[in-house]
């Protein structure tokens, strides 16, 4: 199931304002990852190869769960016309075909002069963090982002 969108204006954040997202991980999210981008290591594609490493059985793409965040980003917080500036990624432990990961980004710091929120983005299974890092995006303000607005040389609302 997709997220609902949800759009906030660089006025309507706040340090503290955070996002979740839940996502149980299946073998087809695997499959349509390594499809998409060509990265069909077998850890991740064959148990019977997996089976033979540390983790002992097939792991998700560590950008699979990163791209978890980028939903959050782009859909809920901060939403749709969000643009992402950079992001840091520190991966702390595999993630499991099966596992559940609670995707958590919350409003570290905003740069109103440049429109900027520096968001933290964590990942868990089952309390563990298995990814986290920064993120930094550039956020519209709201009578930039309502073309009605602008044309009639108003603010959205007004």
């Amino acid at each position: 199931m997709l997220p609902e969108l949800r759009i906030l204006y660089f006025e309507d954040l706040e340090v503290g304002l955070s996002e979740t997202l839940t996502k149980v991980i299946a073998s087809s999210d695997v499959v349509g990852f390594a499809e998409i981008t060509g990265d069909r290591n077998p850890i991740h594609l064959s148990e019977h190869f997996a089976a033979r490493t540390p983790f002992g059985t097939r792991i998700a793409h560590g950008l699979y769960t990163a791209g978890l965040i980028s939903a959050v980003l782009g859909t809920r917080l901060p939403g749709p016309g969000a643009v992402y500036i950079s992001q840091t990624l520190n991966f702390r432990a595999p993630v499991r075909i099966g596992d559940t990961v609670e995707v958590t980004v919350e409003v570290a710091e905003l740069v109103p002069e440049r429109r900027r929120a520096r968001l933290t983005c964590t990942c868990s299974v089952a309390g563990e963090v298995v990814l986290d890092g920064e993120a930094l995006v550039k956020v519209p303000k709201k009578e930039e982002a309502d073309p009605l607005a602008i044309r009639m040389g108003g603010r959205p609302g007004a």
